[in-house]
């Protein structure tokens, strides 16, 4: 009996080693091993897919060692990584722990609703809930059925994980987009001519389409803080596009005549809505704009994305002469010339 006793005991002893050796021992990895979980997984499908992408070659020492550790039944679904150098028992802790594998998605600034949700349609790793969901009943499942969209879901990179819903990567960006409109409107300086933060909202936007670089938008939100004090137009392509239908890329002057909400040609004020995601940079512009006289801008059509400023219509006819008309002529001599010769 006690020759058995031992030798069970050795027996014991040397699976033991065995199964501490196999879990705790670094793996060597030429690269990253992609661990896909699915809700319902066993520790046994988990080792069976380990043994399938050759780092584990005797899947009971795994199975073993999450049912010791009480591991087995709290293990998260999702995607996770198995690194050169670390080991089984990571492996297993990072599962139970719901460390998933981030990836990221970048919502970029002065794109609209529409647009946001047709980058979010390509991504792959997000559970798309939305497609062709119409935009009432998205506000309404956020939780917010009075609301319009457009604006209100800040533009930034969100780490996602595998298996994310859309609507709650909407839910991450529309929350993110309260808390910083609310920061900057608290912080807001006195006797702006905006009622509220959803009117600084609006006017950011504006800037943001207006301008790619980040020094003007100060200068731009100044601007347009001056023609709403002295009860001018702002007169701003920005809106005006975004209320054509099927807009092709080219403002033709019928659409600055053609009377429409975001017509700020034709229509005093703000347009009703925002026009685009406006960065948090657009934000603070708008609420603590340059105190400056200019009144006008135009691009200079260089390439630069950069605008001249005037402070009165007659300055800014010449800049126009300069910029732009003189710009649209050398183009239509050019063509005609190129015409010419065929």
């Amino acid at each position: 009996m006690v020759l058995v006793s031992i030798i069970i005991a050795g027996i014991i002893a040397y699976y033991i080693i065995q199964l501490t050796h196999t879990m705790q021992s670094a793996i060597s990895l030429t690269q990253p091993v992609t661990v896909q979980v699915k809700p319902g997984d066993s520790v046994r499908t988990i080792a069976a897919q380990l043994v399938a992408q050759d780092v584990l070659d005797k899947p009971q020492y795994f199975i073993l060692w999450g049912r010791l550790h009480n591991q087995s039944r709290h293990i998260q679904a999702g995607e996770y990584v198995l690194k050169n150098a670390e080991t089984l028992a990571m492996l297993l802790e990072h599962m139970v722990n719901g460390e998933v594998v981030q990836h990221k998605i970048t919502l970029i600034e002065g794109i609209t609703f529409r647009q946001m949700l047709a980058q979010m349609e390509k991504n792959p790793f997000l559970v798309h809930t939305l497609s062709h969901t119409p935009t009432k009943t998205i506000m309404t499942r956020l939780g917010h059925p009075a609301q319009l969209p457009e604006g209100r879901f800040f533009p930034d990179t969100y780490d996602i994980s595998v298996g994310m819903k859309d609507i709650d990567l909407l839910r991450r960006a529309y929350e993110t987009m309260q808390r910083i409109l609310t920061q900057e409107w608290q912080q807001r300086e006195k006797n702006l001519p905006l009622k509220n933060a959803y009117q600084a909202l609006i006017l950011a936007s504006i800037v943001e389409k207006e301008t790619a670089v980040k020094e003007e938008r100060p200068l731009i939100a100044g601007v347009f803080i001056n023609r709403l004090n002295r009860k001018m137009r702002l007169q701003t392509d920005a809106s005006v596009i975004y209320g054509i239908k099927n807009y092709d890329g080219n403002i033709r002057f019928k659409d600055l005549r053609k009377d429409t909400p975001y017509n700020t040609y034709t229509r005093y004020g703000l347009p009703p809505t925002p026009v685009a995601m406006p960065g948090r940079a657009a934000i603070h512009a708008v609420l603590h704009p340059d105190k400056t006289d200019k009144l006008y801008f135009v691009a200079y059509g260089d390439g630069s994305g950069r605008h001249f400023f005037s402070s009165n219509l007659t300055q800014h006819e010449k800049a126009v002469d300069k910029y732009q008309r003189r710009k649209r002529t050398r183009r239509r001599r050019t063509d005609r010339k190129r015409t010419d010769r065929k």
